[in-house]
């Protein structure tokens, strides 16, 4: 497929780019928690990964991704049942990729869903750690960050460790590092993960008309820059038609503040 001529967001760009961490999974339950990662999550299913396993968000597995939003007539395919019990046999057993949106990231891949500020006396209280410990310790875990910050990409560790990373002081008893897969964090200025040297977060593509400076500017620790950093690639017709049918009521356009274009206009 070729990139397309036709304007696109950043919203659609990352969630684009998202969907080639599911590129090469093969048969594994695709779970993204957010609007913009269950969008990635599904397009992958439709476009680069047809093996790849989804459910309704309800209890069953679908044969085609459910589109978000009121679904009018449309009806759910199933193929089968998948209640909680078969959830976490995929879980445990490694056959799930999960994209989620982390409130912060440190440099090991530490991921923070819980609160910020000292956890006996939070600033802002948020979800808990819900099951990333279990998830990032039995399978593979992309991020999605829709806006790249320091607040984000934090100085030190996250606030709290909710999810566990390539941090060799907090890898639990009888664990490597090679168990823990992170695969990609897609931020709406770049695409990064842990290729650098000793595991270190790498920059792999920026988004058109985005700096390497920029994106460093925008974190808290230091980052691999290669010499050469592609940019990250357009959407093509195909996906961006498949996008706009998984996603008929645009919800996508309001994940990020004044839905910006996906090539940015020049300073």
């Amino acid at each position: 497929m070729t990139p397309t001529n036709q304007a696109y967001s950043l919203a659609e760009l990352m969630i684009c780019a998202a969907s080639e961490t599911f590129r090469d999974d093969g048969e594994v339950l695709a779970t993204g928690i957010g609007v913009l990662q269950r969008l990635s999550a599904s397009l992958a299913m439709l476009n680069s990964n047809s093996e790849l396993m989804m459910t309704d968000s309800e209890a069953f597995m679908v044969a085609e991704p459910v589109p978000l939003g009121p679904r009018g007539g449309y009806q759910p395919k199933c193929d089968s049942w998948m209640g909680f019990s078969r959830i976490f046999d995929n879980v445990w057993s490694g056959r799930r990729h999960a994209l989620v949106g982390p409130v912060q990231v440190d440099r090991f891949g530490q991921a923070n869903i819980s609160c910020i500020g000292d956890h006996a006396k939070p600033k802002s209280q948020m979800l808990g750690v819900r099951g990333f410990p279990g998830n990032s310790i039995n399978h593979a875990n992309s991020f999605l960050v829709p806006s790249h910050n320091k607040r984000v990409f934090v100085e030190g560790e996250v606030d709290v460790v909710s999810s566990v990373g390539y941090n060799p002081a907090r890898l639990a008893r009888g664990w490597s590092m090679d168990e823990i897969d992170i695969r990609l964090i897609i931020t709406d200025l770049c695409v990064m993960d842990f290729q650098g040297p000793d595991r270190q977060m790498r920059v792999r593509s920026l988004h058109p008309g985005v700096t390497a400076a920029e994106v460093q500017a925008a974190t808290s620790f230091p980052l691999h820059l290669p010499e050469s950093i592609p940019t990250t690639a357009a959407p093509t017709l195909e996906q961006l038609i498949l996008i706009q049918q998984l996603d008929p009521h645009n919800l996508r356009a309001s994940q990020i503040k004044d839905n910006p274009p996906g090539v940015r206009a020049p300073q």
